[in-house]
């Protein structure tokens, strides 16, 4: 056999090597990200309980019943009043810093979801989830939500009625390049309409960017969603957008894009 033609199909067959290699190690890593979240994976437990993973979630102002999870590594906050994030690596991470150790606590904080369809306000619970508001404010402060879109609707074939966004690659896939646990969560495991909450895989340590906002009352599994504040004006703004449904072409995005300009957080209530 010619030594060139040996050499091609040499060059060939690495090629094909590393190509199966690089499939395998991706499988491996949406695995791991899978539990409905990320790929929203929905289990019916029961008869009718209801599981979502990592690109689902969704919380409204904290209820008074509701509880801190607690556990390691499971909560986000540490000794002395301080965060814990944990620097985390992947291939549609948008690394942007770490947010500082020690949370505003500052009550009455407003964030501001400024999208193609209008504006969502949310009262951020900085009591409740201290550090899941300190990240939320700072990834808005550095831009991060900037020019991204709302990659995935859940609707009433899923049992499920939030939307999701908070992704920079709208796969899914996406988030900080760090990671921080649960904090606040209610005991009953009701989201009623209007609750923003953090979505996660199925580890409770791994929220991170992607958040969902709750159109309709949904019921959500233990170990639940941090909740990370409450709707106060620009709920229609989702209605709207769930009431046209899923895209056919492109589930599980909408049929009506939603991209975010960007987020502002301000102190009592200005946006």
């Amino acid at each position: 056999m010619p030594s060139r033609k040996r050499e091609r199909q040499l060059a060939r067959t690495r090629y094909e090597r590393r190509r199966e290699r690089a499939a395998r190690a991706q499988a491996r890593r949406r695995a791991r990200l899978r539990l409905g979240a990320i790929i929203l994976t929905v289990a019916v437990v029961l008869g009718g309980v209801t599981a979502i993973g990592l690109a689902l979630g969704g919380s409204p102002k904290p209820s008074r019943n509701a509880t801190s999870a607690t556990g390691s590594p499971a909560t986000a906050a540490t000794g002395a009043g301080t965060c814990r994030y944990t620097r985390t690596a992947g291939p549609d991470t948008t690394f942007v810093g770490l947010p500082p150790p020690t949370p505003d606590r500052t009550a009455g904080q407003v964030a501001a979801i400024h999208t193609n369809r209008g504006t969502i306000a949310v009262a951020l619970d900085t009591a409740a989830s201290p550090c899941t508001t300190n990240s939320f404010a700072f990834l808005a402060r550095k831009g991060f939500f900037n020019h991204t879109s709302c990659h995935r609707l859940t609707t009433a074939a899923d049992g499920i009625y939030v939307l999701q966004c908070g992704d920079p690659s709208s796969t899914g896939l996406g988030g900080p390049g760090y990671e921080f646990g649960l904090e606040h969560v209610p005991s009953n495991a009701v989201y009623p309409a209007g609750t923003v909450a953090m979505a996660r895989a199925a580890s409770p340590g791994s929220n991170g960017s992607q958040f969902f906002i709750v159109y309709r009352t949904t019921s959500l599994p233990a170990p639940g969603y941090t909740i990370l504040g409450q709707v106060t004006s620009g709920l229609s703004v989702v209605t709207t957008v769930a009431a046209a449904g899923v895209n056919p072409a492109h589930p599980p995005a909408p049929k009506l894009p939603v991209v975010i300009s960007s987020v502002t957080v301000t102190p009592g209530g200005s946006s």
